[in-house]
């Protein structure tokens, strides 16, 4: 059997008080659909159904290009009129499985556990035990076997009192819910179209009915409202905390941590409080990222020592190296082993060769640096003339003076030294020193202006 996935995404939700789309909301810097999408892929249906709504073209614009069914719900006159507008796409084969868009945590391995326990002709549905239900349509049971849902709205204080809830997602026979989806009512407190209500229409064909349930009720949590937003939120960061852990990682607080992409670590990394993590980050084994600090799309070697409130953005680090406090690393740049550089000192598309140093307020901009050369503070690349970039080239052993500009395009060559408070506009030769500044003067008997009286 096909795996034919369905995720409704076509509410408004009013109670976020927003203009966009509830789904697109994010967790983790993604849209929470995006999320519910990226889990269908990886079971395997290739171009899952999207169900819109409101906000179609807020909706397409965000999701791109990406292959996807789009399944316009004009009107939203409930969850099983969404699912039935579904119907032109599912063939009788498919195993259908529906999901929602506004419940991004459902874990793989939770939906893979519904489909194993889906019967062969049957259905399955993934429920949860809540100490407090409210709110949710409960499961009834006779003599352990499920025999229908009754929503909130519609059940008896009794039934009330039931807390095995259902979460909404389901794996269905796909020739079976076609049928099913025809025969739904509108007849209830909601005047909605129930999917719920097909529970009760399987189990009175003799339609197995099985269950299955998350390791953690947020799986099936959603969000109406900022409040639940941010929960989902706390949850997913949680959970990654947990596998950085278990991967080798020390926290400082895991409570304190954001993953908005994906992290690896080698062992003893350690990790401080407030750190931001984007994109594609990868830390070698031992090290250390201090308080505050935002990592996006980088690669850091072994044993390097991120310290507080630096950021690296598309960068590379390698083994052994020292960044910040307050550095910032800029898109392509590079540090080789045994590198340094400090307290705001900024890169930007350059590389710092082994055993080199930038350690206090430079910024290195468009330049080669080779190897073990000393950068002295207040230092700058002049890389750009207003209209176009160029290089600035520093061979291995120089020693950059304090306070100099290097007016690109210009090379320094091997072990040459450029005097502080230099202002280079033409080539240092190998082993040369440069000096490049305006002669001191001295005048006597020079006042300083005096503030006018008025």
């Amino acid at each position: 059997m096909a795996l034919n996935v369905v995720i409704l995404a076509a509410g408004k939700g009013t109670r976020m008080k927003s203009d966009l789309p509830k789904v697109l909301h994010k967790v983790a810097e993604r849209p929470m659909v995006q999320h519910v999408i990226d889990t269908a892929r990886a079971l395997g249906a290739d171009k899952p159904q999207l169900v819109y709504g409101y906000g179609a073209g807020a909706l397409q614009t965000a999701m791109g290009e990406q292959p996807l069914h789009w399944v316009l719900q004009a009107e939203q006159l409930g969850t099983g009129h969404a699912v039935a507008q579904a119907v032109p796409n599912i063939t009788d084969d498919d195993t259908v499985l529906v999901l929602y868009g506004d419940v991004p945590l459902t874990r793989l391995e939770t939906l893979q556990q519904l489909l194993v326990a889906k019967p062969a002709n049957g259905l399955a549905v993934l429920t949860v035990n809540l100490a407090n239900p409210t709110g949710y349509g409960r499961i009834m049971r006779e003599n352990g076997h499920v025999v229908g849902i009754v929503e909130q709205k519609d059940a008896t204080p009794e039934q009330l009192k039931i807390n095995e809830v259902n979460s909404g997602i389901m794996a269905l026979p796909g020739k079976q819910l076609k049928s099913w989806l025809a025969k739904l009512s509108n007849s209830n407190a909601q005047g909605e179209y129930y999917l719920t209500d097909i529970i009760a229409m399987a189990h009175s064909e003799g339609i197995d009915i099985a269950t299955a349930q998350p390791q953690d009720p947020m799986e099936v949590e959603g969000a109406n409202n900022r409040l639940q937003l941010a929960a989902l939120e706390r949850a997913y960061q949680l959970r990654q905390a947990e596998k950085l852990m278990l991967a080798g990682a020390n926290l400082r607080d895991p409570a304190r941590l954001d993953i908005r992409g994906t992290v690896e670590v080698g062992n003893d990394v350690m990790i401080d409080i407030n750190v931001i993590f984007e994109g594609k980050v990868v830390l070698g084994k031992g090290v250390t990222v201090g308080a505050n600090c935002i990592l996006k799309d980088c690669t850091i070697g072994a044993n390097t020592d991120i310290k507080p409130n630096s950021m690296i953005d598309n960068a590379t680090v390698g083994s052994d190296c020292s960044v910040g406090p307050y550095a910032r690393l800029r898109p392509e740049s590079v540090m080789l082993d045994d590198s340094h550089v400090g307290n705001f000192v900024e890169m930007k598309k350059t590389t710092l060769g082994k055993g080199s140093k930038a350690n206090h307020l430079t910024y290195l901009g468009d330049a080669v640096i080779g190897d073990k050369v000393n950068v002295g503070a207040g230092t700058i690349t002049c890389n750009y003339d207003g209209a176009n970039k160029f290089v600035t080239t520093i061979k291995n052993g120089a020693f950059i003076g304090s306070n100099s500009s290097l007016v690109a395009p210009v090379t320094v060559g091997v072990n040459a030294t450029v005097g502080a408070g230099s202002v280079l506009t033409r080539d240092a030769a190998d082993g040369e020193l440069v000096v490049a500044r305006a002669k001191q003067r001295h005048i006597e008997g020079w006042q300083r202006p005096l503030k006018i009286k008025k």
